[in-house]
């Protein structure tokens, strides 16, 4: 949350909405005043990846360890290789895609309601729970 929060502010757009789930990441942003989304994404992905690949990886119990885990060079692959925009022109559309990145833990099995999941902005959203990252609601 950290490094998306430093490219928000370098790059100056709207974070309206997220949510991080195990193997991939929702995010609805605004256009940013400098540069472009997919300058946005190339540097959010680029400062994330060199990040991991600093941290020495831990191995917590039960947690299969893989024979590259301690190797940089060997790290597997975090993100994919594009990101898939839309673009986003009313405030019907804005909720959809809402309602639709909120679900996915549920749809998963992962909680039962949207805002019980921690990585996400649905609880901003719903009025309770803490938040991970400062929400834009009036983009």
């Amino acid at each position: 949350m950290r490094i998306l929060e430093e490219v928000r502010a370098k790059y100056g757009f709207a974070v309206v909405g997220y949510v991080i789930m195990p193997e991939h990441v929702h995010l609805l942003l605004s256009e940013p005043q400098k540069g472009t989304p997919s300058t946005v994404m190339q540097v959010l992905k680029q400062r994330v990846s060199r990040e991991l690949r600093r941290r020495k990886r831990r191995i917590l119990p039960g947690q299969l360890e893989l024979p590259f885990a301690n190797s940089a060079a060997a790290l597997p692959q975090f993100w994919q290789r594009r990101f898939h925009d839309f673009n986003v022109w009313s405030a019907k559309k804005r909720s959809e895609k809402l309602e639709y990145m909120h679900s996915n833990p549920v749809k998963r099995g992962l909680v039962v309601r949207p805002d019980d999941w921690a990585w996400s902005s649905a609880a901003a959203y719903a009025g309770c729970g803490s938040q991970l990252l400062a929400i834009d609601f009036k983009w």
